[in-house]
């Protein structure tokens, strides 16, 4: 039997609030943990793995810092910064979060651990936040996507969100329009509270917005919605470290792990392609993405990644280097008239659920019998690292 806990934090002005929903996996599972990371035979790692690993792109993790000393990514942690305790470096994680997302996109499988989507990826930590309520933390948020503007990273994880208000909104905004000028890719989380709401600063233009999708290629009930949604990656049974219990294993879910493995899938296309823009980089991963029915969606935006598009079918279309493809879309979006509640709510219904059909057809044509990969699928700020505003955890505990 399996129990359901529902956690929610009070809404703290100026404050980030961290979520982290994992239920301990029984030990047999643990002992060959790779095998529950289902997302990577849906994504075709081991044939990826063939042409890219994601060597030589660096991928800068905004988060609660990242343990160098984590079996799976050691030597793959460069010197980083915290902004959150004006400490020497990131290198200190006292909640995990920041850790999993590093190992999520370049864990080696090291000593039987988990796989990260890009292995041979760097891992540059900036820590913004820190356990599980961080007072302060809007400001400390876009200091570190300027560091990460100015340093060598092509790509900015966020696995993050909230609600900003004022200057705090005003500075993240700025910092984020700062790092698209220097040729970055920013990849946040849309939240985790299965609300119509795109959360900070994923709803910032120009930054990929990044909802989940579970086994099944649904997307994830917990995951938010809106017309900022850019793309959708594997939410659901993610194993992860434990926070909380040191060297087991537990089944994490979220948008922080969707947007890891998004910015992951984007390591592996820039490391063989480096000569690309990151306009070009998003430009493939747009049009590539498994879609179903109408883009963008609000549930799945363009649709979700399948890096083995690109890199194993030669698909998509790097197109103008100059021009970035997320913000021309929106531009070229004319308004429309307003659809009636009922119309509305049918589209909807139409756009959330799978087609089995088109789910058979948009398999076939990745190469693999996953489902994953179809569609339907004066101021102050509130971060949720995850993306949600209220604490949202779903643990499963056998018993």
């Amino acid at each position: 039997m399996h129990r359901r806990v529902w956690r929610r934090a009070v809404p703290l002005v100026g404050a980030l609030t961290l979520t982290h929903s994992g239920a301990l996996l029984p030990t047999a599972q643990a002992e060959d943990i790779q095998s529950r990371q289902w997302y990577l035979d849906a994504m075709r790692a081991d044939d990826l793995w063939k042409v890219s690993t994601g060597k030589g792109v660096t991928v800068a993790v905004l988060d609660t810092g990242v343990d160098p000393e984590a079996a799976e990514i050691r030597g793959r942690v460069l010197q980083g910064k915290d902004f959150y305790n004006t400490a020497p470096d990131a290198w200190r994680d006292t909640n995990g979060h920041g850790t999993n997302m590093a190992v999520s996109i370049a864990g080696s499988g090291a000593q039987g651990g988990l796989k990260g989507l890009a292995p041979d990826a760097k891992i540059l930590p900036v820590t913004v936040i820190k356990d599980k309520v961080s007072i302060g933390g809007g400001k400390a948020a876009a200091k570190g996507i300027r560091y990460a503007a100015d340093s060598d990273a092509r790509i900015i994880n966020l696995s993050m969100g909230g609600r900003a208000l004022g200057t705090d909104r005003a500075e993240q905004e700025a910092a984020v329009k700062y790092a698209l000028s220097k040729g970055k890719l920013i990849f946040a989380s849309t939240g985790n509270e299965g609300a119509e709401r795109v959360e900070f600063p994923a709803a910032i233009p120009g930054v990929v917005a990044v909802g989940a999708v579970g086994t099944t290629g649904k997307v994830s009930k917990f995951s938010n919605t809106g017309p900022q949604v850019a793309l959708a990656a594997p939410g659901e049974e993610a194993p992860i470290h434990c926070t909380e219990s040191s060297g087991k294993y537990c089944e994490g879910e979220g948008t922080s792990v969707a947007t890891a493995l998004a910015s992951a899938s984007a390591a592996l296309i820039w490391s063989k392609h480096p000569d690309w823009t990151a306009n070009q980089v998003l430009r493939v991963m747009m049009d590539t993405a498994g879609h179903n029915g109408p883009v963008p969606s609000k549930y799945i935006g363009y649709g979700t990644v399948r890096p083995a598009q690109v890199l194993l079918e030669g698909k998509g279309d790097p197109g103008d280097p100059d021009v970035n493809p997320l913000l021309a879309a929106r531009q070229k979006e004319s308004p429309k008239p307003s659809a009636s509640p009922d119309t509305a709510k049918k589209q909807d219904s139409k756009d959330s659920q799978s087609h089995p059909q088109k789910e058979k057809a948009a398999n076939e044509a990745d190469g693999n019998g996953t489902l994953w990969i179809v569609a339907g699928v004066g101021g102050a700020i509130v971060v949720v690292v995850g993306g949600a505003l209220a604490l949202r955890a779903r643990n499963r505990q056998a018993g």
